[in-house]
């Protein structure tokens, strides 16, 4: 009797902790993201993507982003090559187009930010460049982007519309390594995005030029077609596109996109 009154008493306890468990179970993510997301971003969105993944952390506990940031040709080639990644963010519709003529995105591409050059000189501007034509003057070095590279081609074109015509004294593969070289006084000048100079203002200042309107990058964002968490990356480019997301990118210096 006395371990058939044992027996008796265990079955509560056991009743209670599967009920706990299936309220566990209960208890996650009803949107269903879960796991980690990978996401392939432009150089220049380092910033405002690093704190809008931290804020989809937070908004979906246990949920962890992980990011590749680089130069957006590179970035499109990986993920051609067959790279794992979830998302895709670029600072430009073409480097994007390689990654979709591949038949590698989850259907079309949406714009969500656009950005617009100007010229960083690093903190006081002891060269005293005021426009693109200084940059031309003997002795003031200069640095650009490989012509692959977003920032590289969008430099092409605003100097081509100019018509000012000048020879850098390096390439970068990405934005931030050509601003890198104005912060580490390497050079007199670097034609990157508002958005970076904005992110190191202790280093360096940004002089504007008029002629940086006909140049300005759109940037999409598109789910990948082999993404290893297609929910997590729908969640996480939503995010991208909320209000939210969008306070973050126009305090970063990003402009909405055309018509929003």
């Amino acid at each position: 009797m006395t371990r058939i009154r044992t027996a008796l008493a265990v079955l509560p306890v056991v009743a209670a902790l599967g009920l706990a468990g299936c309220g566990d179970a209960d208890d996650g993510d009803p949107s269903g993201v879960a796991g980690t997301v990978t996401v392939f971003a432009a150089a220049s969105l380092t910033g405002s993507f690093t704190t809008l993944g931290r804020q989809f952390e937070d908004a979906h506990p246990g949920v962890r982003v992980t990011f590749n940031f680089a130069g957006s040709s590179a970035l499109a080639t990986q993920i051609t090559q067959g790279a794992p990644a979830d998302v895709f963010a670029s600072a430009a519709p073409r480097n994007m187009a390689t990654v979709t003529d591949a038949g590698a995105a989850d259907g079309s591409p949406t714009v969500f930010a656009r950005n617009q050059l100007v010229i960083a000189v690093p903190k006081g501007n002891p060269a005293g460049v005021a426009g693109l034509a200084d940059l031309t003057r003997p002795g003031v070095k200069v640095a650009l982007c490989a012509e692959q590279v977003p920032c590289g081609a969008a430099a092409t074109r605003v100097l081509g519309a100019a018509g000012v015509k000048l020879t850098p004294v390096t390439l970068e593969q990405d934005v931030k390594g050509a601003l890198s070289k104005v912060t580490l006084g390497e050079v007199d000048a670097a034609l990157v995005y508002r958005t970076d100079v904005r992110s190191a203002a202790a280093k360096a200042d940004g002089v504007e030029f008029p002629e940086s309107a006909d140049a300005v990058n759109d940037y999409p964002v598109v789910v990948l077609k082999d993404a290893p968490n297609p929910t997590a990356a729908r969640a996480f480019v939503a995010h991208v596109r909320s209000d939210q997301g969008r306070a973050v990118l126009t305090d970063a210096g990003f402009q909405p996109p055309t018509g929003s």
